[in-house]
């Protein structure tokens, strides 16, 4: 019930548009409260990466999905935003990442997804997050796919 009155609200243009403000302040929020840990069922992490032209470190929460043998999918949906979000062009830059997922942090490496590879995961992505087909008719763009592949 929780999860389908979310998806239907990151569906709506009053979402997608205020989505990226507020919700980025919520989470801190959550993640000062929870000490970074999601809540339970929860189907994200957090991506640590590096930026591409500052060198910063960057953290950004993103849903994703579970692949059997370890790997994490992620997609760069930016709210259905014309641009491409920031964190994808770190990956791009510097695809040596970390995660924290399920309570542990580790290394990644991210690569991104296209043609039949992409095509191959975007229907477990939709079926977990159906607005990812409405911010891809509302962005105009392909949206980044990036497979997340532990380094240890």
């Amino acid at each position: 019930m929780i999860k389908a009155g979310f998806q239907w609200l990151a569906g709506t243009e009053w979402f997608m548009r205020t989505g990226p403000r507020v919700l980025s302040k919520v989470e801190r929020v959550l993640d000062r409260v929870s000490r970074g840990r999601p809540p339970s069922g929860e189907r994200s992490l957090v991506l640590l990466t590096t930026g591409a032209r500052t060198g910063t470190p960057r953290r950004t929460r993103l849903a994703c999905v579970t692949e059997p043998g370890g790997s994490l999918l992620v997609v760069g949906s930016n709210f259905g935003a014309e641009r491409h979000p920031g964190w994808t062009a770190n990956l791009l830059a510097r695809p040596d990442a970390a995660v924290q997922h399920h309570g542990r942090e580790f290394p990644v490496r991210a690569r991104l997804l296209t043609g039949d590879e992409r095509a191959e995961v975007w229907p477990a992505l939709v079926a977990g997050s159906p607005f990812y087909e409405r911010y891809t008719a509302r962005s105009g763009r392909e949206l980044r796919v990036f497979r997340l592949t532990p380094s240890q």
